[in-house]
């Protein structure tokens, strides 16, 4: 035998060796089942001998983009995706636009819609009008003994905007059981809005100006209405 050959022998025992020592000092909660390694450098685990079935899904390679691993109830890996099917975003970017959106879907779903009456651009008018009321107009409140006085002004479309809305809303909060009081002024509206009972009134305080333009659920309705053309915009 020459020197290579017999240096040869000896390493291979020597690796023989050093593996069965290794697979020895293993935990033994690694029985049942053997690691191999893919050519990536990532351990994929086998199942049992036996033909057993893994407890979970088996991960081949990097996660995809968008998955989380998180731990199922055996402990197992579970992969999940938060994006939508088609990974399209569903906001629309704009209050208004969305708004508008949402009706004229429900106009095209509904065969009884009468395109010759259908106002769109009332619908788009009021909710300039929501926003220069919420963003721009001035309120200077009040407190009262029994609910709070707001003086609403603003200039230009705001003023104008103020004078729309306000005696309109004015009617929903009366139906809501508090006493309403409205005053034109020559920039905008004066709103009272007052209660005989004690917890009301202090509700109406805390409220403010915005609190009590929200109240009531007849925006939405209304919306619907004026695109219909079944209602002036106010």
């Amino acid at each position: 035998m020459s020197s290579m050959s017999w240096k040869a022998g000896i390493a291979g025992v020597v690796i023989v060796a050093a593996t069965a020592y290794a697979l020895a000092q293993m935990p033994s909660g690694h029985e049942g089942m053997h690691g191999q390694m893919s050519p990536g450098g990532r351990q994929q685990m086998m199942p049992p001998q036996g033909g057993g079935s893994m407890p979970g899904p088996m991960m081949h390679g990097p996660m995809m983009h968008g998955q989380h691993e998180m731990n199922g109830p055996m402990g197992e890996g579970v992969l999940t995706g938060h994006r939508g099917s088609a990974g399209q975003p569903t906001m629309p970017g704009q209050d208004a636009f969305g708004a508008i959106a949402e009706v004229v879907q429900i106009l095209e779903a509904d065969p009884t819609t009468d395109w010759s009456k259908i106002n769109i651009t009332a619908l788009r008018e009021h909710l300039i009008d929501m926003n220069e009321v919420t963003l721009r107009a001035v309120a200077t409140e009040r407190a009262l003994d029994d609910g709070v006085e707001i003086a609403v002004t603003g200039e230009g479309r705001t003023r104008e905007a103020i004078k729309r809305m306000l005696p309109a809303h004015a009617q929903a909060l009366r139906q809501m059981g508090w006493t309403v009081q409205t005053e034109v002024l020559p920039d905008g509206v004066s709103l009272v809005v007052t209660s005989s009972d004690a917890r009301q009134a202090s509700k109406l305080k805390a409220l403010g100006f915005m609190g009590i333009m929200v109240q009531g659920t007849h925006h939405q309705a209304h919306h619907l209405m004026m695109a219909r053309g079944e209602l002036a915009n106010h």
